[in-house]
């Protein structure tokens, strides 16, 4: 018989959490630890499918004897750390991430869990003035296919297309962030229009974005006609039929029409990524 391999046992740290001890394997990150112990953290930049880029940073927590706030969707946990997540200073910088971020791009097609810790937060964007002058929100969305929608006005620049389009599952590298300081924003190589530049159109940086600056074609469609209806939708799991690979697909269907594909992120298979064929390919379907 041949082998089986066993990876390494990892040694357990052990921390403290909201004045409760936890211990994880070591290499664990703060986030990890508070998933483990069903702590609530809010995060934005953060997708278990991703590496973490720290841009976001509402997902911070204060830990002892350090000198600023830690990300804990990428600060290693350590023997002996004393970690606070509701301290007045982490609810404060919290706040603020969301008011700034609220006050600059449009929020109100973001994840339903960020408006749910805005609210938590008691957040008020409006405390940061008016938004109508800034080039973020002035940006008409960008259709040039049929497949989806580039919605920069709400582009928190989290950096999570960038990851999924790169290294993190697709490696075309067809979008990345151009500019610098006010004028950073996410952009196709020489700001080519998305057919002209190296997109294979997987859709997954979709299936990352958690504010709606990328959405499919058919649910800003149906959003711009008042007939988009999340309440009314249900999803079903299937495998996709176009080859052996196995992939999961989650149907969202509206009126007996399916509307749009994601797959789980927790799915062996995919990770929640998909190609061009299981993302976009259900059309036959329903003609």
């Amino acid at each position: 018989m041949n082998d089986i391999p066993v990876s390494t046992p990892r040694r357990l740290v052990e921390l403290t959490i909201d004045g409760g001890t936890v211990r994880v394997p070591e290499g664990s990150t703060i986030l990890d630890a508070c998933r483990q112990e069903g702590i609530d953290t809010p995060t934005l930049c953060w997708a278990e499918n991703l590496t973490p880029v720290n841009v976001c940073r509402v997902c911070v927590v204060e830990v002892e004897n350090s000198r600023v706030l830690v990300p804990s969707c990428s600060r290693a946990a350590e023997d002996g750390m004393v970690v606070a997540t509701d301290s007045e200073k982490v609810r404060t910088s919290r706040k603020m991430v969301y008011e700034l971020l609220a006050s600059s791009v449009d929020l109100d097609r973001a994840d339903a869990e960020v408006h749910a810790w805005m609210d938590h937060y008691g957040a008020d964007p409006s405390r940061m003035g008016d938004r109508g002058d800034i080039a973020t929100v002035a940006q008409r969305p960008k259709v040039q296919d049929d497949l989806y929608v580039r919605d920069y006005e709400r582009c928190i620049l989290c950096y999570k297309c960038v990851e999924a389009c790169g290294e993190d599952a697709q490696h075309t590298f067809a979008i990345a962030a151009a500019g610098r300081g006010f004028d950073a924003h996410i952009s196709t190589e020489f700001d080519v229009t998305l057919p002209d530049s190296a997109c294979v159109y997987c859709g997954n940086c979709i299936g990352v974005c958690p504010t709606g600056a990328l959405v499919f074609k058919t649910e800003h469609d149906m959003r711009e006609e008042g007939s988009w209806d999340e309440e009314a939708q249900s999803v079903t799991t299937t495998v996709c039929t176009f080859c052996g690979v196995g992939c999961n697909l989650e149907l969202h269907v509206q009126e007996e029409q399916i509307v749009k594909v994601t797959s789980p992120t927790d799915h062996s298979v995919t990770n929640g990524h998909l190609c061009i064929k299981g993302r976009f390919g259900w059309q036959h379907a329903q003609s």
